[in-house]
């Protein structure tokens, strides 16, 4: 891998709070993630199960994860099965862990090579009740592809039908929205590299370049700085663009007068960074782009501080949605009647601002957790609100990503640029 080692005891720690969760007499089973095909002998690059990773550190392909706390034989309490490796392995992929390398990642003493899984499971569900098996339950998620998870489940309820079977993926969400220190710590690093790269871009962007060579520039600092690449597909858009929330064909050539919308973030140890930034193509802002710029910005700011212990999404995008409302006011947009008069089931600012202003982030970008759960200290969440004049050719908006504490938000993007001042002075200095 390319970033640093990872403390064992990150995983230790995080199958120590799982099984605390389980039922008595249980085993829970976790699969890495497919290697997935492209076409003829194509493969995807492998991007490993976050929940096999948050329990094992193990960022290899065809291993598995099995807790068994009730477990007679102290050896079988927790079990790592990898790939066992060959000489013709070695010669056309490279490296796979060993035995030891493995123990030393993931704390696990009992490591198996994965074609004993089917055996050595068959023994150990004469002393079980309860199978906990994991899936994909995020609310957004749309799964058109079968997962490994999901034929394993298909498997084990075939070939043990009298087993009880339990979610895995209630408990991991329950888990995985609060931070442990370490995981800060990653989440920090990846927003150190994104930084980095956001300054690089301010001293590229210029009238006449493309959209796709500003991508290319991210990528560039992202890798060199021990990152995989982006923890998501960056959206680079450009004049009209940015009034697509989801842009990314990023083939456009940036014009002079214009705005560019870039939202991207560094991936590091499969965490996940989250930015927006909106920066004049010429280096200076207009005087309706300062006025939207500044509404967005007010918003953010105000936003930041609901991110508190003990407040809801529920409450906190109500209070976004108020304050937003009055900049919108400010800026022409609505008027006083209109609002007072509106159906508070479909507010008019959803026209300017047609997203939620923040989300979960961790092992994944859009990392999972309960919305009906109070803030918690160690949530991590983005920040993101964004005005969107389509009339207007103009998309503008913000996103940090903020650590709830009992002390107040911390800003884990302090760091970057952010008001519009420093934009442009950054931007005519390069």
């Amino acid at each position: 891998m390319r970033y640093a080692p990872i403390p064992q005891e990150l995983f230790t720690r995080n199958r120590h709070n799982l099984v605390k969760h389980l039922k008595h007499s249980s085993v829970a089973i976790f699969n890495s993630n497919d290697v997935m095909p492209t076409n003829a002998d194509g493969t995807m690059p492998f991007r490993q199960n976050s929940d096999l990773f948050y329990l094992s550190g193990i960022d290899q392909e065809k291993s598995i994860l099995l807790l068994f706390p009730d477990a007679r034989d102290e050896r079988m309490k927790e079990i790592l099965f990898v790939r066992e490796t060959n000489d013709h392995i070695l010669k056309w992929e490279g490296y796979k862990l060993t035995k030891e390398q493995a123990r030393e990642v993931s704390g696990i003493k009992t490591i198996l090579w994965t074609h004993e899984f089917k055996s050595v499971l068959h023994t150990l569900l004469s002393e079980v009740e309860h199978v906990y098996l994991n899936s994909n339950e995020h609310p957004r998620a749309v799964v058109e592809v079968e997962s490994r998870d999901a034929r394993f489940m298909k498997w084990m309820q075939q070939q043990y039908p009298l087993h009880k079977y339990e979610r895995a993926a209630p408990l991991m969400h329950l888990l995985r929205a609060v931070k442990s220190e370490q995981e800060i710590e990653l989440i920090q690093q990846a927003c150190k590299i994104t930084e980095k790269a956001f300054r690089r871009v301010l001293g590229f962007i210029k009238p006449g370049v493309m959209e796709y060579e500003i991508e290319a520039e991210l990528y560039h600092e992202f890798i060199r700085n021990r990152s995989r690449g982006p923890a998501y597909q960056p959206i680079i858009a450009s004049g009209a663009n940015a009034c697509i929330l989801h842009y990314v064909d990023n083939n456009r050539a940036c014009k002079d007068g214009e705005l560019v919308l870039m939202d991207f973030g560094a991936e590091y140890a499969n965490y996940a960074s989250d930015l927006t930034r909106t920066v004049p193509v010429n280096g200076k802002f207009t005087k309706r782009q300062l006025e939207v710029y500044d509404s967005v910005l007010r918003v953010m700011k105000a936003a930041t501080q609901m991110l508190v212990p003990g407040n809801t999404l529920r409450q906190y995008h109500q209070f976004v949605g108020t304050v937003m409302e009055n900049e919108l006011m400010q800026l022409g947009l609505l008027s006083e009647s209109d609002v007072r008069n509106q159906d508070p089931q479909k507010p008019l600012y959803r026209k300017y601002f047609p997203h939620g202003t923040s989300h979960h982030l961790g092992l994944d970008v859009h990392d999972v957790g309960d919305k009906h759960r109070a803030f918690e200290e160690g949530m991590v969440f983005t920040c993101e609100p964004g005005i969107y004049i389509k009339e207007e050719g103009i998309g503008i908006r913000l996103e940090n990503d903020i650590l709830i504490t009992g002390n107040g938000p911390v800003d884990l993007m302090a760091n970057i640029p952010l008001d519009a001042e420093s934009i442009e002075r950054l931007m005519q200095k390069a």
